[in-house]
């Protein structure tokens, strides 16, 4: 009998993960040309640099003109890789914290905000490696079908580098940071509106209300952690 709460608890978490690596997953193919542009504004040096974008336009039109369109879907393994664990830590591990400040007398706003940063920052080292490829592979402005594979230029690195903070974790500073900022944001603002909000018995809006706190709440944390992203 005791058994059950338990087995009831290891399938939930077990339909998270795979929920959320699926939702991941789609998010990765219908996000990723976006994050790659992403990547060429915020490594390029300058305006007078011959290879440097004027506009989100003109960056489209160059990469497709010059690298061709299965550029946009450069370095985008890694993350495929990366999403289901890491789905898995964020939400795990902000759980795990939460339960542990629920020994200290907080307020759930303060709660919401510590467990967050703690499961970005493991989340953070989770990914790491993974962002280090991807941003390698974004940046390569040769065509495609040029650049080296993402295991050919992962273990590139490691010959090279290794497994440091010199090679395969590089930019792990920036990258705890991002994800740290990112998750203490989002937690505590999607948490604390969520209970504000009242619950509609209106499925459709219900939805959303689900949908327009988290979309708030992704944007808010996005605006706020941007600057560890161009570190990173």
């Amino acid at each position: 009998m005791s058994a059950k709460p338990e087995v009831g608890l290891v399938r939930e978490a077990s339909w998270q993960i795979v929920a959320g690596g699926s939702a991941g997953l789609v998010e990765i193919c219908l996000m990723h040309p976006l994050d790659v542009i992403k990547t060429r504004f915020q490594i390029q040096r300058c305006a007078t640099d011959p290879n440097s974008y004027k506009s989100l336009g003109d960056s489209f039109r160059m990469i497709f003109q010059v690298e061709g369109l299965f550029s946009f879907y450069k370095g985008i393994l890694p993350p495929i890789l990366a999403e289901t664990p890491k789905r898995a830590v964020k939400f795990f591990t902000f759980e795990q914290y939460k339960k542990l400040l629920g020994y200290v007398s907080l307020s759930p706003a303060l709660t919401f905000t510590i467990a967050g940063l703690g499961s970005g920052l493991t989340e953070a080292i989770t990914v790491n490696p993974f962002e280090v490829v991807k941003v390698g592979l974004q940046a390569n402005r040769n065509t495609f079908a040029e650049q080296p594979s993402t295991m050919g230029y992962a273990r590139q690195i490691i010959k090279k580098e290794g497994w440091g903070l010199q090679g395969l974790n590089k930019g792990l500073t920036a990258t705890l940071g991002r994800h740290g900022v990112f998750n203490m944001v989002y937690f505590c603002f999607y948490y604390n509106v969520k209970n504000m909000i009242p619950v509609n018995k209106d499925p459709t809006l219900e939805f959303l209300r689900k949908f327009g706190i988290g979309l708030l709440s992704g944007t808010i944390a996005s605006v706020i952690n941007i600057p560890f992203d161009v570190a990173k």
